[in-house]
C-alpha cells in the first residue's frame, strides 16, 4: 500500500498560493484576486480558501480585500501585524468610532514586482502620495 496521497495535504495551485503570499513584502499587501492575477489561475474565492485551510504558516494577513477591511474574526491579530510591519491604514474617522482601521490600499498594495529592500519605512517611497 502507498502513502503517496495525502488529501490533507495542499494541492499544486494551493502550494503556489502560499509561497506567493510568502514573497509579499513586510508592510505591503495584495489583494485575493491580485494573487489569482498574478499566478494566472484561480480567483479570488480559490485564493481565500487556500488561505482558510493552509495559510497559517504564511503572512496571511498580507492578503486583503479589495476595499483594505480586515478579515472578520482575525482584525486584532491582522493590525497587531501590519502595526509591527509599518503596513499603512486608515484610521477609523469620527463616524467609524469604535471600528478598526482599513489597509490603505493605495499605499500598502504590492504589484509583485521587485522586492523593497528598504523594509516597511521604505515602503511609501516612489508610490506617487496618497493626492
Amino acid at each position: 500500500m502507498s502513502d503517496e496521497y495525502d488529501p490533507a495535504a495542499p494541492s499544486p495551485f494551493a502550494e503556489r498560493v502560499l509561497d506567493t503570499v510568502d514573497l509579499i513584502p513586510p508592510g505591503k499587501v495584495m489583494t485575493y484576486g491580485d494573487v489569482a492575477e498574478w499566478l494566472g489561475e484561480g480567483g479570488p474565492r480559490q485564493v481565500g480558501r487556500v488561505l482558510a485551510l493552509y495559510g497559517s504558516g504564511v503572512p496571511w494577513w498580507r492578503v486583503v480585500r479589495s476595499d483594505g477591511v480586515l478579515l472578520p474574526g482575525h482584525e486584532l491579530r491582522a493590525l497587531d501585524a501590519y502595526r509591527a510591519e509599518g503596513t499603512p491604514l486608515r484610521e477609523a474617522g469620527p463616524a467609524g468610532e469604535g471600528h478598526v482601521p482599513r489597509v490603505n490600499m493605495r499605499r500598502a498594495r504590492w504589484d509583485g514586482g521587485a522586492q523593497d529592500t528598504a523594509g516597511p519605512a521604505g515602503a511609501a517611497s516612489g508610490d506617487g502620495g496618497d493626492g
